[in-house]
């Protein structure tokens, strides 16, 4: 037991365990750092530097690909490509029920899905942090935007966000690098709709791809955007943030994390006379050989549904319905943002215009539905993300030509072409839940996760309105060919899944304190997607990193005041 105890265990390697491992070490824990999959150090990116030929299949998905993703690939073959393929879960030994349909993306590695995250960095504003108390849906929020703004500003720093100031209230600006370009038609709509539309404006969006050098230099393994546009496949510049490159290398060079790979929790170990949680149950990944490790303070940090998994799997004399699970809401109020719905048009005018290197990064309309005096039918609101480029050669692959003429037409660049697409808030609601399914089992022996959740009525209001808008916009735009389209995807597609572990001030009503800690276990927090009370429209890994730092920062002085 003795060569078992750490100060503190931090459970997965992703956005939020990589800011864990960072603050706990970097202020004095002897922390021990988690992860169920691989190990996968900064640099080792297997097709991060292999040119389109050298890719098989043209990167292309196989019919073996497909079928061994078949769940993965039902809304589309995102990620499934022979590029990045590896980086995400196989279906068929990674199983999941659904009672109602669920589109789970996930990643098991060191890094977790901060390696082939969106990038997207967006703060929530204090309209986003009090809509729940003001509407009366869900549970309050029980932190306002002040509480959190020094720590975006604190991660952001670290991370290096590129974007533009905008004085937007309901998108505040932060601690930013220089603004990458938008090219010359997104330039055009976003005159015609601030014209046009008042109330509404675009922005080029912002992204943890560093334009320009890190503001410090604690990260000298980071190098600046290449403009290859290939991030998802790793990148060997670290001109992204992921915990690969970022937080994980900090957090090594304090001396003080010890990293287990390979190392899938189970379970929290419940004192019943300290009223403390005192470690975890581990099971190898390959040999299936059990340990229990032990700390003063645990980190949950393994994805919403990875630390659910884990605290639902959690039972005692305590805590009979799961680890923490007093107010009955563990596992309950599933969020995720409404995807897939938006529009694309054909713009002329432009056609001597062109645009260097291959940017990472898209534009940005943020939220102007009911904010200020626009009302709205529904609650809240939705934000666009698109982008205007020319069309390549792959246009002419139905065309009607062999030879010479094919060569030549392929030399010119096709037709200006923009679409965007909506990213719109979903409600929290105690019937959209998962839960453990005892009758079946992984190859681990472990229950598998039955997931029950679908859109309602204020969702399905935001999606019409998000197609009715974005045709609106392209209209008044004068652009032609104006289409919409609606992917079939259900919750789970955007990626940013939410809202398990929910905070709040009330241990009657909600999982975690304002400071992301049990309110029935005062040594464990919750850091990752699982703690967000609401969702915004905005992407919300950076929420996630600012609220793990000012959670390490209330753990420690916690730790050193005898607290916990």
């Amino acid at each position: 037991m003795e060569k078992n105890t750490y100060d503190a265990i931090v459970v997965g390697t992703g956005v939020s365990g990589g800011w864990a491992a960072k603050e706990l070490t970097e202020q004095g824990l002897k922390t021990l750092v988690l992860d169920r999959g691989p190990m996968v150090k900064h640099g080792d990116y297997p097709t991060a530097m292999k040119a389109p030929w050298e890719l098989p299949y043209g990167d292309e998905p196989t019919r073996h690909d497909i079928e061994r993703h078949p769940i993965h690939t039902r809304p589309s073959f995102y990620g499934i490509t022979q590029s990045t393929k590896h980086w995400f879960v196989d279906d068929i030994d990674n199983p999941y029920v659904e009672t109602r349909p669920f589109d789970w993306f996930r990643g098991y590695h060191v890094g977790g899905r901060s390696l082939m995250w969106g990038r997207q960095s967006y703060r929530l504003s204090p309209m986003d942090l009090e809509a729940n108390g003001k509407e009366g849906v869900g549970v309050d929020w029980p932190i306002r935007y002040e509480d959190i703004a020094p720590w975006y500003d604190y991660v952001e720093h670290f991370i290096g966000v590129s974007g533009s100031v905008e004085h937007l209230p309901q998108l505040p600006d932060g601690d930013f690098l220089p603004p990458m370009e938008l090219t010359c038609v997104e330039k055009d709509f976003r005159d015609k709709v601030s014209g046009k539309f008042g109330g509404r404006k675009l922005i080029i969006g912002r992204t943890a791809n560093l334009s320009a050098p890190l503001k410090h230099d604690k990260s000298p393994q980071r190098a600046p955007c290449q403009y290859r546009n290939l991030c998802m496949r790793g990148c060997p510049f670290g001109a992204y943030f992921s915990s690969n490159s970022s937080t994980l290398p900090a957090a090594e060079k304090t001396g003080n994390m010890t990293m287990v790979t390979n190392a899938i929790v189970y379970e929290l170990i419940y004192d019943n006379d300290k009223g403390k949680a005192t470690g975890v149950r581990v099971l190898d990944a390959e040999t299936g050989h059990q340990t229990e490790y032990f700390a003063k303070v645990i980190f949950m940090c393994a994805s919403t549904f990875g630390t659910t998994h884990i605290l639902l799997n959690s039972t005692s004399s305590r805590f009979p319905n799961g680890f923490g699970n007093d107010s009955g809401e563990l596992g309950h109020n599933i969020m995720d943002h409404l995807f897939g719905t938006g529009a694309h048009a054909v713009v002329d005018g432009f056609e001597d215009r062109y645009y260097s290197g291959r940017r990472p990064n898209g534009f940005y309309i943020p939220r102007y539905r009911n904010v200020g005096n626009d009302k709205r039918p529904y609650l809240r609101g939705f934000g666009y993300q698109g982008g205007a480029s020319r069309r390549d050669w792959t246009r002419l692959v139905d065309t009607p030509m062999i030879g010479a003429s094919l060569k030549r037409a392929a030399q010119d660049p096709g037709p200006w072409t923009i679409s965007m697409m909506g990213f719109g808030e979903m409600l929290p609601s105690h019937r959209n839940k998962v839960t453990l399914d005892h009758s079946r089992k992984d190859k681990y022996g472990l229950p598998l996760l039955n997931f029950d959740a679908a859109h309602e009525e204020n969702e399905k209001a935001i999606a019409k309105e998000i197609i009715d808008d974005a045709l609106e916009m392209f209209s008044a735009a004068g652009y032609r060919d104006v289409r919409s389209f609606a992917v079939q995807a259900n919750v789970g597609a955007g990626i940013h899944e939410m809202g398990t572990a929910r905070m709040g001030r009330d241990p009657k009503t909600s999982v975690l304190n304002g400071w992301n800690q049990m309110h029935a276990c005062k040594n464990v927090f919750v850091t990752d997607g699982s703690f967000m009370t609401s969702s915004g429209c905005q992407n919300p890994s950076l929420t996630y990193m600012a609220m793990t730092a000012r959670a390490a920062k209330h753990a420690v002085d916690e730790l050193k005041r005898g607290n916990i």
